[in-house]
Order: structure tokens, then C-alpha cells, then sequence
């Protein structure tokens, strides 16, 4: 017997996993979603999800909080058997969950309880796991506690970014969704508990978690650059005598042998070395490969050094710090 769901999502890793469940024998109660954005000059951001129920004839139902007593009215008028839930971006309080007979689950972007939060492909990228994954669990009101009812693995790239393997991860969604809503139907559901002691986190990240500390190891700030993209991007300040600091947007660095001409210089100083960009580590250098500089497009690294100069006293800083002193590490470096 197929189910009666409603779907609770907003970003594009939920939108394969919904067009799987319209086209799907299960039954679309309704899309809740959050409200529309609009932009710089108050141009509306596109939501295709939205575009989706509205296109298939799918009420949608926008609150700006889901957990509101007039918003669990509506919700209950869904008549749902299950709410499923994926990337939407509330919180969900137990008042909620008790709704449905089968309550709610989510699809989260790691191996649970593995990267337990906002942002797991991020941290699964930053602390250098060789696989990643969707589990499906089973909601309740412990951030990502919940029981954990399918699994499916892949390995992360070694040159992929978060953004890409969002993309490849939300491509595997709807197959292990699908297979876990029968399982539910035929009542073969197993949901297993996650192991307490195996729990890591990955909270929200400000913006300022892209500031690149150039004393870490050089695979440490490849990771972390891919990490950091497309949001909130890898960043730096090109620091310069008499100059004032460029703030450089760093989309792709590869660990490089140190030349000579850096060697006893600290981390973060940098060259042009026979059409390079290289920058001091803590534990070598990396070559910039590819980089944005403030207000301008992307460019490789061989574009931006043409017509200019970096002498010895030029350096990459995690901050807007004085170019008075070369090397110079900021005291606020973002750790993770």
C-alpha cells in the first residue's frame, strides 16, 4: 500500500529526492518549503523545488516557522502517513514529529553518526575521510540522534569539492529513500541505533571559516580550500609594502616542493617561481592554481602574476593584517 508523505525541503540536495517521490507510486500530500528570498534590486531567488510542486499541482506551504501552532493545524491537514525530510532548515520540536503515524525522517549527507549537523560534507572533506554517504534515520528532537534506517557509501574524490559531492550525494538519495519507504510499507523496516561514542559534529559555518591558516600542513589547506566551496570559499590577503592588502578568493592550491628562495621564510610567504604563485606552509608549499581577486573574475595563477611583482616582503595573511611585517600570522586564525 502506497504512503501519503509529505515533503519537507528547500535546497537542491532535496530536489532529486522529491521528483523521485512524485513520479514514484507514493502519494504527495504536499511540499513544505521556506519562504521566498529575494535577492540585491529585490529579484526573487529561484526555487526549484517549489517550481516543481507547483508545476505537478502539489500544494505548497510556506511558513516562516514550521513549529508555530497555526502552522501544525496546516500540517495536520496534510493527512500525512510520513513526513520526510531533507534539507529543509528548521528545526523540528517534538509537537511536530508526533503528527504523522510514522512520524518523520530525514536524510542526512554523512555516515551517522558520523558529522552529526549542518554541514557534514564539509567536515567530511576538512578532516580528510576517504567515504562519505546518506543515512536515513528515523527524527526526534536530538539533533541527528535518531535511529538510523538505511545507509548507502561512496569514497570522496580526491579533488572533489563540497559542492560537487553535494551534488554526486544527493544523486544517491532517491534510490535508498525509496527502498527504505518499502521496507516502512511492508513493516521490514530495521532501525538501528547510532553508537554514542562514534558521534562527531558539523555545525553551521560563518563566513569567516574560509580564512585560509597557511601554518597548517599543505594537505590540511588543499582540504580545506575544497571544503570551503562553493560556501563560504577559501580566502586570504595578499600583504605587500607600501601596498594595500588584495583580498584573494584560493579555488584550487597542490602540495609542491619548497624552492630554496622560501625555505627559511614562515608560513605564508610567497613567490613567483618561473610563472607560479607559491606559498610557504607548515610543513612545505603549495602552488595557487587557480584564485579570485577581489572585484574581479577567476584566473589562473599564471594570469595574475603577469605585470606583477612579489618581492620578500609579500605574503599571504589569514586577515587584513599590517603588510609592515612579511610572515605575519594573524592571532584570530580560524580553527578546525
Amino acid at each position: 500500500m502506497a504512503l501519503r508523505i509529505l515533503f519537507l525541503g528547500t535546497g537542491t540536495f532535496a530536489q532529486p529526492s522529491f521528483e523521485a517521490l512524485v513520479r514514484s507510486e507514493h502519494e504527495i500530500a504536499g511540499l513544505v518549503t521556506q519562504p521566498d528570498r529575494t535577492g540585491p534590486g529585490k529579484h526573487s531567488h529561484e526555487h526549484p523545488l517549489k517550481e516543481a510542486a507547483v508545476a505537478t499541482g502539489i500544494p505548497v506551504f510556506q511558513p516562516a516557522n514550521v513549529n508555530l501552532d497555526e502552522s501544525l493545524e496546516r500540517l495536520r491537514s496534510f493527512g500525512a502517513d510520513l513526513f520526510v525530510v531533507a534539507a529543509y532548515g528548521q528545526i523540528l520540536k517534538s509537537s511536530l514529529l508526533a503528527i504523522p503515524r510514522l512520524g518523520a525522517i530525514n536524510l542526512h549527507a554523512s555516515l551517522l553518526p558520523r558529522h552529526r549537523g549542518a554541514a557534514p560534507i564539509n567536515y567530511a572533506i576538512l578532516a580528510g575521510d576517504a567515504e562519505t554517504g546518506i543515512s536515513i534515520f528515523q527524527i526526534e528532537p536530538r539533533l541527528d540522534a535518531g535511529a538510523v534506517l538505511g545507509m548507502v557509501h561512496t569514497e570522496i574524490g580526491k579533488k572533489e569539492t563540497a559542492g560537487q559531492l553535494e551534488e554526486r550525494l544527493s544523486s544517491l538519495a532517491p534510490g535508498l529513500l525509496l527502498n527504505v519507504l518499502s521496507e516502512m510499507e511492508q513493516g521490514t523496516a530495521r532501525a538501528l541505533p547510532q553508537d554514542a561514542s562514534l558521534v562527531t559534529r558539523s555545525p553551521k559555518m560563518p563566513k569567516s571559516f574560509g580564512a585560509i591558516d597557511w601554518s597548517q600542513p599543505s594537505a590540511v589547506i588543499e582540504r580545506h580550500i575544497r571544503a570551503m566551496q562553493p560556501w563560504p570559499t577559501a580566502f586570504s590577503f595578499l600583504q605587500s609594502t607600501g601596498q594595500a592588502p588584495l583580498r584573494l578568493v584560493i579555488l584550487d592550491v597542490e602540495p609542491t616542493e619548497t624552492p630554496a628562495s622560501l625555505r627559511d621564510r614562515t608560513s605564508g610567504s610567497c613567490v613567483a617561481n618561473e610563472g607560479r604563485f607559491v606559498v610557504r606552509t607548515g610543513d612545505g608549499a603549495v602552488d595557487l592554481l587557480r584564485l579570485q581577486p577581489a572585484g574581479k573574475r577567476m584566473m589562473d595563477a599564471g594570469e595574475f602574476l603577469r605585470g606583477r611583482s612579489l618581492g620578500t616582503e609579500t605574503c599571504l595573511a589569514p586577515e587584513n593584517v599590517s603588510s609592515t611585517l612579511p610572515g605575519t600570522e594573524s592571532s584570530s586564525t580560524q580553527r578546525h
